[in-house]
């Protein structure tokens, strides 16, 4: 089996670092309450009306907040203990070095030359209020516009690397995954051994996959690039949420917005305007596909003792989601192998 398959290891250390003992409660988010957040916004030197809106969003928790004679702010609350304060200051740095070099991405706040803040225990961010609607995927305008915004934020992506942020390879999308679906209580007793099997299998496939492709670029990426995470306006795109930003190489921000071949040569039509795109990455499309949808079920298991996430994805509760996500998992090796 191509570079062997690891399912325990380093999956709590290295994806997730050690946490401090608040960190660990079983309700990370239990003592964040309004109040807090508004003394959170408080605490910048801003004055707060009282509005809130709770914005949809899982691994952290961000809220929208209403400032008095001015327009609203973005406060993002980190999850605790997923990324170190050196990992979160080198998403804000990239974020605000793409800003710099007027790639359309939403920049956090500073204060007193400050961007990471610290209340009750939590870690926050402030950014500005940036609206927009979900980009035209069906246009082919559009989609060689985001070519070209994502030609341009590789090209500061890759002016350097990431020093805390991790890099998009098998240890962090199948083998921490696997360990933390394996030591939930969501998969059923009777499927651990089906579900291992699949596992091991659509790794060897996906390793096999890299193995053939051979090395590529690695580079500073948004890492999350699906349309949720693009907003339009008249005045055009812009990026929000490097929230998953790592290294890894071009493609990864480029497959997840390609419904169809045709969709993908639109972008690299826009994209190769600006900048050069190595065509053997297009391989790694199947691969990458297969680790993130691995990974979903791992990030739900990892995830499961948040309430939000039971209410948000209950189907993870029923043996036969399972059942399907493991023939999933059969099926992507297929298309590997």
């Amino acid at each position: 089996m191509p570079n062997g398959f690891v399912f325990a290891c380093v999956w709590a250390a290295c994806m997730f670092p050690v946490m401090e003992p608040h960190m660990t409660e079983a309700l990370p988010y239990a003592t964040l309450t309004p109040d807090l957040v508004l003394d959170a916004v408080g605490a910048c030197g801003l004055w707060a009306d009282g509005r809130l809106l709770a914005l949809n969003s899982y691994e952290n928790r961000v809220w929208q907040v209403g400032i008095e004679d001015a327009a609203p702010v973005i406060a993002k609350f980190y999850r605790p203990g997923r990324w170190s304060d050196a990992a979160i200051l080198e998403e804000h740095a990239f974020a605000q070095e793409l800003a710099n070099d007027e790639v359309p991405m939403v920049a956090p706040l500073a204060f007193d030359g400050r961007s990471l803040l610290h209340l009750g225990g939590f870690r926050y961010a402030l950014a500005p209020r940036h609206g927009g609607r979900a980009p035209a995927l069906e246009s082919r305008e559009q989609l060689e516009w985001l070519g070209r915004l994502l030609a341009r934020l590789h090209a500061v992506g890759a002016r350097r690397s990431f020093a805390h942020r991790g890099t998009l390879d098998r240890t962090t999308m199948i083998a921490q995954p696997v360990q933390a679906v394996l030591a939930s209580s969501l998969l059923p007793a009777h499927l651990h051994g089906n579900y291992r099997h699949a596992a091991q299998r659509l790794d060897a496939a996906v390793a096999a996959r890299l193995d053939a492709v051979g090395p590529v670029r690695q580079l500073r990426l948004h890492g999350d690039c699906h349309p949720g995470n693009i907003l339009w306006t008249d005045a055009g795109p812009h990026f929000v949420d490097l929230d998953d930003a790592r290294m890894g190489p071009a493609v990864q921000d480029l497959w997840m917005l390609a419904s169809d071949d045709s969709s993908m040569q639109a972008l690299l039509d826009g994209y190769t305007q600006l900048r050069d795109f190595d065509h053997a990455e297009l391989a790694l499309v199947p691969a990458l596909r297969a680790m993130r949808q691995l990974h979903y079920a791992g990030w739900i298991a990892q995830r499961w003792h948040d309430p939000a996430f039971p209410a948000a994805f209950p189907f993870a509760a029923e043996a036969r989601w399972w059942d399907e996500h493991i023939a999933d998992l059969h099926e992507l090796a297929d298309t590997l192998e």
